[in-house]
C-alpha cells in the first residue's frame, strides 16, 4: 500500500528533474525544505545518477540542491516571522503545532543557538522542519540563509555523490529505494497517527 502511494511521488520527482534540469532540483528541494516531506533521499541521488550519465556536474547539482533548501527554508522561516508566537499559539493546533512544540523549540535555540540551523541540516527529518522555529525565534535572517546553505551543501553533495558512484546500478538502486520507501511510509503513517492522537485528543481539565 505504502509503495503504491509513494511510487508516484518518486516518479514525479524523476520527471521534474529530467525535464527541468537544475531548476527541477531547486524546485523539489525547495518543496522538501518548506516543511513538505518530499524525500531528498530520492531527489539528490537521482541527480547524482544524472551526473554519472553526463548530464549534470556534481558541483552543479550540489549547489542547486542547497539553493533549493534555502528557498524552501526561507518560506517556512517567514511563516514563523509573520505569524509569530501569538498566531501559532492560536491557530497552531489546526496544523498540529502545540504549546509544547513551541516550548521545545525555545529550549532547542536556548541550548544550541543559531548553530542549530547549520547542524540540523545534516540530520534527516529535523532538517525539514527547523526553519519554522527559527522564524518564531526571530533568528537573524542573513545568518539563517548562510547557515542553511552551508549546512545543506554537504548533505546534498553526499547524496548526489552516492548516486554518481552507484550510477551504473541505478535500476537496482531504485529497488532499494522502493524498499526504503515502504519503511519511510510506515514511519510517516505512525508519525501522523501519533501527532493526531497527541494534538487532537481532549485536553485534561486544569492543563
Amino acid at each position: 500500500m505504502f509503495e503504491a502511494i509513494l511510487e508516484p511521488i518518486g516518479r514525479w520527482i524523476i520527471d521534474v528533474i529530467s525535464q527541468m534540469g537544475y531548476l527541477g532540483i531547486v524546485l523539489t528541494m525547495g518543496i522538501e525544505s518548506a516543511c513538505i516531506p518530499l524525500p531528498s533521499e530520492i531527489i539528490m541521488p537521482f541527480s547524482g545518477y544524472l551526473v554519472f550519465a553526463g548530464r549534470f556536474s556534481l558541483v552543479g547539482v550540489s549547489v542547486a540542491g542547497a539553493f533549493g533548501c534555502v528557498v524552501g527554508s526561507v518560506a517556512a522561516y517567514w511563516v514563523g516571522i509573520w505569524g509569530g508566537r501569538p498566531f501559532i499559539q492560536k491557530y497552531g493546533k489546526y496544523v498540529l503545532i502545540s504549546h509544547k512544540d513551541l516550548a521545545t523549540a525555545d529550549r532547542w535555540f536556548e541550548k544550541y543557538g543559531e548553530w542549530a540551523i547549520f547542524f540540523s541540516r545534516l540530520l534527516p527529518v529535523i532538517r525539514t522542519f527547523i526553519s519554522l522555529p527559527a522564524g518564531i525565534a526571530k533568528m537573524n535572517f542573513l545568518k539563517f540563509i548562510i547557515y542553511t546553505f552551508l549546512g545543506s551543501l554537504p548533505w546534498c553533495f553526499m547524496l548526489a555523490y552516492v548516486g554518481k558512484i552507484l550510477g551504473e546500478n541505478w535500476e537496482s538502486i531504485r529497488i532499494y529505494f522502493r524498499r526504503a520507501d515502504i519503511f519511510i511510509g510506515i514511519v510517516i503513517a505512525l508519525g501522523i497517527f501519533y501527532f493526531l492522537y497527541r494534538h487532537l485528543k481532549p485536553a485534561k481539565k486544569g492543563l
